[in-house]
């Protein structure tokens, strides 16, 4: 755990907005760096619970009290080994995951929350710095030979998790970069581009290969990736959206997938709220 009193004596904190002054000018992430020294404060939040809930409310089953507790003792190295035992890329959920951990969190009954986002990001982004996140190659190779067929974050892990293990994977993408949701679907201001970019480039390193343009079934046959791969995974996500019908069908409309990739090359607008409506301007800046 962390500090035996810290739920007691520490206000939960989150770093601050960058102005929107300057924020109105730039495709980037909002928000301002947060100091380290706050950053092992809010991991000694982190209480001694019975049934720590955030195990179960994280869809990846993170052991979160491990990580808080490390991080707040300045064991950032054994943090980010704790961390990636469980998530491939916690630099991708900690910026994006809409955090279900802190809505199990046990703090949270009484209190504000543990800030569980905030500490898985600040430790990876840590280890990044610090140089502790490498290619990790197998021990061996097993000579069995698999197809990924998309390169979203579940076809990214997939394939990191099966090379390591010795195959030799190969990663399928229909559109010209890699990335799939994180590239196409995610705007700058929430996911930096060049974050995707670091942990492709480790991958390329341990030994994945990429291929993008590569629609299977469309440009590439199913059939010359049965008689070439030892097993095929399929990740392609769920882009396709309904399709509306009646009155206010219209030729050109999209759904939020192909609307953010078609953004990047042609004029796109957008006739919802909220999430989608930032996504499409972002995302046609994005590189």
């Amino acid at each position: 755990m962390g500090k035996v009193t810290g739920f007691l004596e520490i206000e939960r904190e989150q770093p601050t907005r960058r102005k929107v002054e300057e924020r109105v000018k730039d495709w980037f992430e909002i928000y301002e760096p947060f100091p380290e020294e706050k950053q092992r404060e809010q991991g000694a939040r982190c209480m001694d619970c019975g049934v720590p809930f955030c195990h179960t409310g994280c869809p990846v089953n993170n052991l979160i009290p491990d990580w808080n507790d490390l991080a707040y003792n300045g064991r950032w190295e054994p943090a980010i080994r704790r961390l990636h035992a469980t998530n491939n890329f916690p630099e991708f959920t900690g910026r994006i995951c809409p955090a279900p951990c802190e809505a199990s969190c046990v703090l949270g009954i009484s209190e504000p929350a543990v800030s569980i986002k905030l500490m898985e990001r600040s430790i990876v982004e840590r280890a990044w710095d610090e140089g502790w996140i490498h290619p990790e190659l197998p021990e061996r190779n097993t000579g069995k030979r698999v197809a990924v067929v998309g390169s979203g974050p579940a076809g990214l892990a997939a394939a990191q998790q099966l090379r390591r293990a010795g195959h030799t994977v190969t990663v399928y993408e229909k559109n010209d970069r890699i990335g799939g949701l994180l590239r196409y679907g995610i705007p700058n201001f929430k996911l930096e581009k060049h974050v995707v970019d670091r942990r492709i480039e480790q991958m390329r390193a341990e030994g994945v290969t990429f291929v993008t343009n590569a629609h299977v079934g469309v440009s590439v046959p199913v059939d010359a990736l049965t008689e070439h791969y030892d097993a095929i995974l399929l990740a392609g996500g769920s882009c396709p959206s309904r399709r509306r019908s009646g009155p206010h069908r219209r030729p050109g409309l999209c759904g939020r997938c192909n609307c953010a990739r078609r953004a990047r090359t042609k004029r796109a607008a957008s006739a919802t709220g909220a999430l989608t409506a930032s996504v499409l301007p972002a995302t046609s800046r994005a590189t």
